[in-house]
């Protein structure tokens, strides 16, 4: 049978264990309270990094892929390459036809050199018809005063006449020779200068193709690991196209969306702890270097329009970028896009 205290003990046990509950209750609220007076959270976050895509520079068919998926690979490290013998015949063709423009340009070389020649030549001609001519006009002039004393036939005389108005007419034809020669200089000329052009044109596509051969081997533009892989051997790929990307494993940050009704609160440098979902007992330290100049949703394929009349007011986000502390720590662990809770210390 019970006795009066252990009765009393039994009535008083409930209203303890009542007021113990209520105590912690109270207290993990008051610290629920108070840690939300100073702190801005949210799970709207992730790991993010710089995703490099490799994008081939030529079209073909793919020879060899030097990599696999996730591989780690260095800068300048070969990645595929792709067929080039289409573009070596190309190139022997343009080094022909570039060979063939250089004889155009010799023969337009040759060919203004013998103009100049034969203007010479016609000039030199044109001296010696002048010195005809002055003599024969003199024989003409004293021809002339020899029939006036009757020493000499009057044909004598017409044909001394006729022969210095021929030497007069062959000097001046040779003198439009002269002209049209020099014309013809002018021309030579032009088609000189447009064979070189089009010689230096040809030999810019030359160098042009070498380039795009220079192209058939694909090579890493930053280091990282291989994060999706979509070429095989033999597939066809055109110039631009993303065959593979690069993650760059060397920097990671976290992008965390707070709600603009949260900002307020937030200010560059502030410390903030980051758990992620895959490792939740081992918190990270970071801090703010950046807000963005936009919400979330002016970023995407179909940004609101709230002129539209059927508005709706929804709280936006906008995106933070957080700094991770002692990144090496944990750079084994992280990946790119894996999700986090972010909590920012306000006070």
């Amino acid at each position: 049978m019970a006795t009066p205290e252990q009765s009393s003990l039994r009535k008083m046990l409930p209203r303890v264990i009542l007021v113990v509950v209520l105590g912690v209750g109270a207290w993990f609220g008051f610290s629920a309270y108070q840690h939300a007076q100073t702190h801005e959270e949210t799970d709207n976050a992730q790991i993010e990094s710089y995703l490099v895509p490799v994008l081939p520079r030529i079209s073909g068919y793919v020879k060899s892929v030097n990599v696999n998926d996730y591989d780690k690979v260095e800068k300048g490290q070969l990645l595929l390459e792709i067929d080039s013998d289409e573009y070596q015949l190309q190139l022997a063709e343009m080094e022909a036809t570039y060979r063939q423009m250089e004889t155009d340009v010799e023969n337009a070389k040759a060919s203004l050199r013998n103009a100049e020649l034969t203007i010479k030549a016609q000039e030199s001609n044109l001296k010696a018809t002048a010195l005809r001519r002055d003599k024969s006009k003199s024989d003409a002039e004293r021809d002339a005063r020899l029939l006036a004393d009757k020493a000499i036939t009057r044909k004598q005389s017409d044909d001394s006449r006729n022969a210095a108005d021929v030497l007069e007419q062959q000097y001046v034809a040779g003198q439009a020779d002269i002209l049209a020669s020099r014309s013809r200089l002018d021309v030579l000329r032009s088609a000189l200068h447009k064979a070189e052009a089009a010689l230096d044109v040809q030999k810019a596509r030359i160098d042009q193709q070498k380039l795009k051969l220079t192209y058939s081997k694909v090579y890493a533009t930053s280091s990282g690991r291989i994060g999706r892989k979509s070429v095989e051997p033999g597939q066809y790929i055109q110039n631009g196209q993303t065959v593979m990307t690069v993650v760059q494993d060397s920097t990671l940050w976290v992008v965390a969306n707070f709600k603009e009704t949260q900002v307020e609160h937030l200010r560059m440098g502030a410390e903030a702890i980051i758990t992620a979902d895959a490792f939740p007992n081992q918190p990270m330290k970071g801090k703010i270097v950046s807000f963005s100049e936009a919400t979330g949703a002016k970023f995407s394929l179909l940004p609101p329009d709230n002129a539209s009349g059927n508005f709706v007011k929804v709280t936006q986000k906008i995106p933070v970028k957080i700094e991770i502390e002692d990144l090496p720590k944990y750079r084994q662990q992280l990946r790119a896009g894996m999700n986090v809770e972010v909590s920012v210390k306000t006070k």
